[in-house]
């Protein structure tokens, strides 16, 4: 028995070369890192939504790594030639949302940082009587 024959009689019979399967495995193993480092690195302070999106993301990768075939009876259905062709397209429009996400949360952390910086010189600015008085006191040199 070799190692490939090793690796087989680990999975289940997908009716998939050994390659494929291994391929496979490595997917599915990266998926469920990338979705437990998600929920470890938010926390208990990630709203459910986003919770239950990560994992149907999640089992859709799964499914989409397990059976390709079926992505591709998708894209066949909604006019797309290949499985891969509508995956990319599909990718395409999560990276532009994440971008939108991204940059409206860029735009609202610089307001609040102006909002605080601008807070914080007024709090430390010197009163006008508290500089009338310095100025009173200390002699001018001309």
């Amino acid at each position: 028995m070799d190692a490939t024959d090793m690796i087989l009689a680990l999975g289940p019979d997908l009716g998939v070369g050994s390659r494929t399967f291994i391929i496979q495995l490595l997917l599915v193993l990266g998926i469920v890192a990338i979705v437990a480092w998600l929920f470890i690195k938010r926390g208990a302070k990630q709203l459910a939504v986003r919770r239950l999106l990560i994992l149907a993301f999640a089992a859709f990768a799964v499914v989409t790594v397990l059976f390709p075939g079926a992505l591709s009876r998708v894209a066949n259905i909604v006019g797309v030639g290949r499985g891969a062709d509508l995956l990319l397209y599909a990718t395409v429009l999560v990276l532009l949302g994440f971008l939108a996400l991204q940059e409206a949360r860029t735009k609202a952390a610089e307001k609040r940082t102006t909002h605080l910086a601008r807070r914080l010189a007024l709090d430390e600015a010197e009163q006008p009587w508290q500089y009338r008085e310095r100025e009173l006191r200390t002699p001018r040199s001309e």
